[in-house]
């Protein structure tokens, strides 16, 4: 484990899965009854026999990437790092929040204000994930005259947010460089063979990278859509893919006294068949706010579907106490907690002394403050425990690249099998095309004329 980031890895780090605070709300022999059904889970999830069979390459991706690919990656993040100030990456969903995420749990927490010598790496950011024109303009008055490169991830290239990112960009991106010289800092990330932005990729020469086509957008972290943004922002993508292949060989058997992972999915099913159908994933360290983003997407767009499934939210503790501490400890009960918490920060500091004690510290003063966030922790699991709510708690030893490759792994799983264990197709997202339908009917777009028709109708009623 890294002690802090200048440190070589000494020892591999890992995850464990906590369920002591769920006595009273689950009984003793409820696990073993789910074990028949995790069984069958297992087997649609292994031998390719539930809904979705093809798209479950990210089962074994952390231990059969592609090398050659993967050598591409560390070159050109080698490249954006010696000739690039910035990169932005052009994504949206799981082209974007995996890389995000990432870059937030690996780096200091204010990695987007140190200055390019603290960070020793290109300060990537991120477009393509709104239709905000403001975040746009400020995200070019921050770039100014610096160097930048692109990464543009899209699977088809036709996506509206990303399109209009890249076109933005690329516009001054050649505007600054030149057509050709342009071409040299475009990255693309998409289809191997098909697709806009794989047939402009390779009119143009940009060097382009896979999605894998058996790899949906909220499992591909663990590809060259997270990869390369994560790579070039100075991370080490060898320990977060040996994390990820580690975790790969530790949650294969399904039996659920030895497999954590698979222990977290029942639970989560058990809870959600006694009415618990919302889903906090809480932590207790700041920098841990978008890997709940990231977690959002995987669990909502793999369970969300045929009117059930668990509703994913977040909170950041021990900030949201203060905010919505008082609906989790006395609101409508439909809620169940799952913690991350970190066991060894990256770094810790002493409560200081004081002349006085008018802010009746003193008992406190010596003490670590991971220890008081620590008891804070334990306080609160007790006092929602009281109030009525479950709470699980997966526990990482520290914030480095091995151990987020084995949480994400260990969530990936997870979802998988809760998927199933529900009842439906973990793999696929028919719902999110509703929204886009109507949106391309109101904006005009060839084909959906009637659709924008009909609904301008409607609003005028």
């Amino acid at each position: 484990m890294y002690k802090n980031k200048e440190k070589e890895v000494v020892m591999m780090a890992h995850l464990s899965f906590d369920s002591s605070a769920l006595k009273k709300f689950v009984h003793d022999n409820e696990l073993g009854e789910m074990q028949a059904m995790v069984n069958a889970a297992d087997s649609q999830l292994r031998n390719g026999t539930g809904a979705g069979a093809d798209f479950r390459d990210w089962l074994h991706l952390p231990s059969e990437y592609d090398q050659e690919e993967f050598a591409r990656i560390k070159a050109a993040a080698k490249k954006i790092q010696a000739d690039s100030d910035f990169l932005v990456t052009i994504g949206i969903g799981g082209s974007y929040l995996g890389a995000r995420m990432a870059i937030d749990f690996l780096h200091n927490s204010f990695y987007q204000a140190q200055t390019p010598e603290a960070r020793k790496a290109p300060f990537v950011v991120f477009a393509g994930n709104s239709l905000s024109s403001s975040y746009l303009q400020d995200l070019i008055t921050l770039i100014g005259d610096h160097d930048f490169s692109i990464n543009v991830i899209s699977k088809s290239g036709t996506t509206t947010e990303p399109s209009i990112a890249f076109r933005v960009f690329h516009e001054l991106l050649v505007k600054k460089y030149g057509e050709e010289a342009a071409n040299q800092r475009i990255y693309a990330t998409t289809d191997r063979a098909r697709g806009a932005l794989k047939t402009e990729a390779d009119a143009n020469g940009w060097e382009t990278f896979v999605i894998p086509d058996g790899v949906g957008g909220r499992y591909s972290v663990l590809t060259a859509v997270g990869l390369l943004p994560i790579a070039a922002s100075g991370a080490d993508i060898d320990q977060l893919m040996a994390g990820a292949a580690e975790a790969e060989k530790a949650y294969v058997d399904p039996d659920l006294s030895k497999n954590e992972a698979y222990q977290y999915a029942a639970y989560r099913n058990i809870l959600y068949r006694k009415g618990y159908t919302t889903e906090l994933l809480e932590n207790y360290e700041p920098n841990m706010a978008m890997f709940a983003e990231w977690w959002k997407q995987l669990a909502g767009e793999s369970e969300g579907k045929d009117q059930k499934g668990i509703y994913p939210s977040s909170a950041n503790f021990t900030t949201d106490l203060h905010s919505l501490g008082q609906y989790i400890q006395e609101g409508l009960r439909n809620l169940m907690e799952t913690v991350v918490k970190l066991d060894t920060p990256n770094h810790d500091l002493d409560v200081p002394g004081a002349a006085n004690d008018l802010d009746g510290l003193g008992y406190l003063e010596g003490k670590s403050i991971d220890w008081v966030n620590t008891q804070a922790y334990k306080a609160v699991v007790a006092a929602h425990n009281a109030g009525g709510v479950p709470v699980m708690t997966v526990h990482i030893d520290e914030e480095n690249e091995y151990t987020l490759g084995y949480m994400i792994y260990f969530f990936e799983v997870a979802m998988g099998i809760s998927g199933y264990l529900n009842g439906i197709n973990p793999f696929n997202q028919p719902g999110v095309e509703a929204y886009k339908t109507n949106m391309f009917g109101l904006l005009g777009k060839p084909g959906f004329e009637e659709v924008g028709d009909q609904l301008r109708a409607e609003m005028d009623d």
